[in-house]
């Protein structure tokens, strides 16, 4: 098969990039106009123009989690984000975690996908001492899929938990009653250190239509959980505030009374950082069905500092680049797969983004001194895997592989990963996938994730369905046996695409190629606060 010309990639990924920017447009209007009126008509502010009235630069805002719930719950209608929002900005100065219902969405109704982007929200919130608020307005959980939401050590229950952990570790944590707030969610703002209600919010245990069910009591709304007798009488909350702007103004003035002493160490100087190369260079160097080869150091050289780059073990493993650098002036660990081919002295020529067992040493050694010197590492995944066959196994590749997973799993310093191609099998683990707890993951919108590529897959799947039906002595003729390979070909293409991935919280959010330094940049300042220290402690809990 012949290779398209340069040109055409190009035009094909950021063809792409511009698809993903327009999905994700998309996805920021939550239940869309009508949805938006109905908060309005509620004399509620739409929860994207909560975010605008809170933080400090709105442009700003790095979100998480907002391809969450993508195309996943088709039968109950569009759920765009899984009816929630999360993300990182700075109020009142303060870097700050912002965990907010879309009420728009399913009346800000909890979808499975919608607890584990809040449970991610918590752990990285946890991990970067950041402050996290909750902007509340939702009618519980989605009682459909509740078997889906509610037992779990992964489910409902677990923010609870988290908001109690993250107490007694010292991460301040500010809830804003703005809407309904009922059933088991209501354990979250009584769970925070301070906690706002607007006037015509709810909380409360069981709405007044339960009540009445259960126990035979007539009581309306206001009387049973409104912000007067939460005032008044029952003494949970800290504010009442009248209107959403007010409140917002009061979360504000909150945030600026606290102290910031967990921010990492700022870079000497204010040495004005720039890239080697225009971070735009990327779009010439990869490509969107990942064929076409590159130099990792040219990747590099658009998105650290120029001239921070001091390579490690350079001519061994050269499968892998490791490397130190400086990214905005803060220093660095950098394992990134080499997607030309490559030839090393002992073992001859080598796959460009295959992991070999020299190369799976030296990155084990790497990670080991980066723990040493206390360096984040950057991981930059386009793998396919780890090298299979006679040679490779007579040269130790499970050993070796194994090595690297132990001291990536073990590696105490942040890590943060970028999928910038394919993440592959085993290759996935190594390079610290989700399951290897980085404290952030992003994806290139090229980005691809599968055990297997998708051509050795539909072979490998129409081998076996082939070899099923010989079982039952049945025969197709070679048309229908096409047809079978194309539809497992095309199945296991969609469940490659970064979207599919995305859906499920395998990746905090999909970025483009271009804003990648920007990113690292922040949230390598982010990673740089000092974690909370567990300990028994009970938090802050109410009188």
């Amino acid at each position: 098969m012949t290779a398209p010309p340069a040109t055409t990639r190009q035009d094909a990924l950021m063809e792409r990039c511009r698809a993903i920017l327009a999905e994700e447009e998309h996805l920021r209007q939550g239940g869309g106009e009508a949805g938006c009126q109905r908060q309005i008509n509620l004399g509620r502010l739409p929860v994207r123009e909560r975010l605008a009235h809170l933080l400090d630069q709105p442009a700003q805002f790095l979100e998480i989690g907002l391809w969450n719930g993508y195309e996943m719950y088709e039968s109950w209608g569009a759920v765009p984000a899984a009816g929630v929002i999360a993300g990182i900005g700075k109020v009142s100065g303060k870097p700050c975690m912002v965990i907010a219902n879309d009420a728009t969405v399913k009346a800000g109704a909890m979808f499975p996908q919608s607890i584990k982007k809040v449970l991610r929200a918590q752990r990285i919130a946890f991990e970067c001492a950041l402050p996290i608020i909750y902007l509340v307005d939702s009618s519980g959980v989605f009682l459909p899929l509740q078997e889906e939401i509610f037992p779990d050590e992964d489910d409902f229950g677990r923010i609870f938990r988290n908001n109690s952990v993250l107490s007694a570790g010292g991460i301040p944590q500010y809830a804003a009653i703005m809407g309904n707030c009922v059933a088991g969610g209501a354990y979250l703002p009584v769970l925070c250190d301070k906690i706002l209600m607007t006037e015509g919010s709810g909380l409360y245990l069981a709405a007044p239509s339960l009540v009445k069910a259960a126990i035979g009591q007539e009581i309306d709304a206001e009387e049973l959980g409104g912000a007067a007798m939460h005032e008044q009488i029952s003494g949970t909350i800290d504010f009442r505030e009248p209107d959403d702007p007010t409140c917002l103004d009061r979360l504000q003035a909150l945030l600026d009374m606290l102290a910031d002493d967990r921010a990492g160490p700022e870079p000497e100087g204010n040495k004005n950082y720039q890239p080697e190369r225009d971070p735009n260079n990327l779009y010439d160097l990869i490509s969107l069905d990942g064929r076409k080869e590159y130099d990792a150091r040219d990747m590099l050289a658009c998105i650290i500092d120029e001239g921070s780059l001091q390579e490690y073990k350079k001519e061994y493993g050269k499968s892998l680049v490791t490397a130190y650098g400086k990214i905005g002036g803060r220093a660095i660990g950098i394992v990134a797969n080499q997607r030309k081919r490559t030839r090393s002295k002992k073992t001859g020529f080598q796959m460009g983004g295959v992991i070999y067992a020299d190369s799976a040493d030296k990155a084990a050694r790497f990670v080991m001194d980066c723990n040493q010197c206390g360096l984040p590492i950057v991981f930059f995944q386009d793998v396919t895997g780890f090298m299979v066959g006679r040679a490779a196994e007579e040269s130790g590749i499970i050993r070796s592989g194994a090595k690297m997973v132990n001291a990536v799993s073990n590696s105490t310093v942040p890590k943060i990963t970028v999928v910038v191609g394919g993440s592959f099998g085993a290759g996935n683990y190594a390079l610290c996938g989700k399951a290897y707890d980085p404290r952030f993951i992003f994806a290139w919108p090229n980005a691809k994730f599968a055990v297997m590529g998708a051509e050795q897959a539909a072979d490998t799947l129409f081998s076996i369905l082939l070899r099923a039906q010989r079982r039952k002595g049945g025969e197709k003729d070679a048309k229908d046996l096409e047809l079978l390979r194309n539809k497992v070909r095309a199945q296991y293409q969609v469940q490659t695409d970064i979207r599919y991935g995305a859906a499920r919280g395998w990746v905090d959010a999909i970025i483009q190629p271009h804003d990648t330094r920007n990113i690292l940049i922040e949230t390598t300042k982010l990673v740089s606060r000092q974690t909370p220290s567990a300990r028994f402690h009970s938090g802050v809990l109410q009188v």
